[in-house]
This record gives C-alpha cells, structure tokens and sequence, in this order.
C-alpha cells in the first residue's frame, strides 16, 4: 500500500540521499565532470520547497517523481553552465528519462534479496532506503556500486578510475552489497520517508 506523503521541509530532506545518488549516476567519473551532486541537491531541495504549494501529488511516489523532475532540470543547467552551450531541451528531456531510469535501478539494485522487510513498500520508498543505506557506506564502496550498477562499467575500468586492483574493486562490491543488504534487513518495515 503506498502511503500517504508528508508534507513540510523534513519531508523534502528525507530524500536527500536518493537525490544525491540519482545525481551522482548522472555525473560520467570517465569524464571529470565538474558538477558536484551535492550542490545540485541542495538547489533541487531549495526549489521544491519554494514549490511546495505546487506540488499536486499524494503519495511518496509522486512526491519522488516531482522531485526527480526537479533534479534533472537542474543537472541540465548544471551541464549547460559547463558546456556554455545552448539550451539543448532535448538533452533535458533525456536527463529526466535518465534520473528516472536511475531511480529504477536503485530499486532494483537488491531485488534478488526478495525476503526483505521492506517488499511490502512501494518501489520509490524503497529507493529512498536504499540511498539512505548507500550513504552510509563507506565513500570507496558507494563509488564502486555507482560505477558497476549505473554506468556498468567493467571491473577493470572501476578498478583503473580507483587506482585498485580489479580484486580490490570486487572486494569493495562483494562488501558493499553485504552491508546494504544487512542494513535494509534491519531496517524497519514501518519507516517511512
């Protein structure tokens, strides 16, 4: 049953942490990119909340989704500040169907492990505790996962981008999936964002 979304700043910075994965799936490491995932955040949470009036959903989906339109607006800026080019609203309309596909691999990330508590939530709540469990994980380990799961990356190319070791890189993953997994086991069913 997807429940109700609450209103008010603290609902908004609930969603911090997924936001700022979402938009560090965006961001190529391959590239060098210039953008920083926080701050692009952290406008995005400014905007909604001068927007608040506006947003018209019920439910932590729409809540998630208004919120994803938001930050792809603003990676769009972001990217066109940086490439000084015109405004491209063709790569904008891509960047929402990117954040959203994202979204949807967050998701998915841990769908084999049917067996947690958190099935019985909708597909963005548990998105939003997976961000949350991801941003405790130590930087390497959440740098490794964003690379393999998002940009799908092959082991090597992770492993030169770290400067590690190909066994290094799947140490961290092999970690890093074990301790998500343990953390949303824990977690909760009732929490929610």
């Amino acid at each position: 049953m997807t429940q109700p979304a609450p209103s008010g700043e603290q609902s908004l910075d609930r969603y911090r942490s997924y936001l700022i994965l979402l938009a560090r799936t965006q961001l190529d490491p391959r590239l060098g990119c210039r953008v920083d995932a926080s701050d692009v955040v952290q406008q995005t949470l400014l905007e909604a909340h001068a927007k608040q009036a506006q947003f018209r959903g019920q439910t932590h989906a729409d809540r998630g989704a208004w919120l994803r339109q938001i930050l792809a607006h603003n990676l769009a800026d972001a990217f066109r500040d940086i490439s000084r080019a015109k405004r491209d609203l063709h790569r904008q309309r891509s960047l929402e169907a990117s954040v959203n596909q994202s979204s949807v691999r967050l998701g998915g990330l841990l769908a084999a492990d049917q067996s947690s508590p958190g099935d019985h939530l909708d597909r963005e709540e548990r998105a939003v505790q997976l961000a949350d469990a991801m941003a405790n994980l130590p930087e390497a380990q959440r740098e490794a996962l964003v690379m393999q799961y998002w940009h799908r990356m092959p082991l090597a190319e992770i492993a030169t981008q770290m400067s590690r070791t190909p066994a290094a890189v799947a140490g961290l993953l092999k970690r890093a999936l074990k301790q998500l997994r343990d953390q949303l086991c824990d977690a909760p069913a009732e929490e929610a964002p």
